[in-house]
């Protein structure tokens, strides 16, 4: 029962996903640049953090 839910999210999400890119493409283009930035910020936290450590923890 389950695999039957997982696989039921997935699909809602794909028919969302494809439902905002077919209606309104710059909308769906501006949400990418988002989430890319999102995952930018976070893996430069990361890099600093590991940079911080790498110096001694020192602050």
């Amino acid at each position: 029962m389950a695999v039957n839910s997982k696989k039921i999210a997935v699909y809602v999400l794909v028919v969302f996903a494809l439902y905002v890119i077919i209606t309104d493409p710059a909308k769906a283009a501006d949400y990418v640049q988002i989430g890319f930035e999102g995952i930018s910020n976070a893996a430069q936290s990361v890099g600093d953090f590991m940079t911080w450590i790498a110096d001694g923890a020192k602050d």
